[in-house]
């Protein structure tokens, strides 16, 4: 798969995502809500980043509030300066300020010190853009999750954080072309199904 033919996915999946309309975005949050609270991953003590949706991503925002309720410290990540890809989280609570990044996504307003690396965490879930049913995923392409988690690659059992991809189920595609720095999801969530895939070490 060249990179025009991921453009024409990614095309093709982000206007699919956009067409759905508000009710049908949010019997969707329900039920991804539904499917993250069978998997047990919240509790006290936990740490569990989220993204805040945009562009017709599904949105995870009521399982985050769940998560919280849980006792789970929920977080979000934090775009680097220009030149920089590897993402750091803010942890969110109900009175976090936000503003836009660069990119017009909200982000906390927050104290540096307080953002967490990605191996404090439990477990990152990530948007996707398409994916397909052995787990690869098609992202934005701005490579911030891959750098972000790079570390994964060279340890056969990486342990933490776990990865869970998150979409709606509508942009499952065939087969998605695998590059040497692609991170592999343990799981993908979505409104209808939990894809599993053998990677979460027993």
């Amino acid at each position: 798969m060249n990179d025009l033919d991921k453009a024409s996915i990614r095309r093709a999946m982000r206007a699919c995502r956009r067409a759905l309309g508000p009710e049908a975005q949010r019997a969707a949050s329900r039920a991804l809500a539904r499917r993250l609270d069978s998997l047990r991953l919240f509790g006290p003590g936990r740490r569990a980043a989220f993204y805040l949706a945009n562009d017709g991503e599904i949105d995870p925002g009521l399982a985050m509030r769940r998560a919280a309720q849980a006792g789970t410290c929920c977080l979000v990540p934090v775009v680097p300066s220009p030149g920089r890809r590897r993402l750091r989280f803010a942890p969110v609570y109900e009175s976090t300020r936000f503003r836009p990044n660069r990119f017009g996504i909200d982000e906390p307003v927050v104290s540096p010190r307080s953002l967490m690396w990605a191996i404090e965490l439990d477990v990152i879930f990530v948007p996707l853009v398409a994916f397909d049913a052995t787990g690869n995923r098609l992202g934005m392409g701005g490579g911030f999750y891959d750098t972000t988690l790079a570390a994964r690659n060279s340890c056969r059992h990486f342990r933490r954080p776990r990865v869970i991809g998150l979409a709606h189920d509508g942009q499952r595609v065939d087969g998605i072309a695998v590059e040497p720095w692609d991170i592999p999801l343990d799981r993908i969530v979505t409104d209808r199904e939990i894809y599993e895939f053998g990677r979460i070490p027993s």
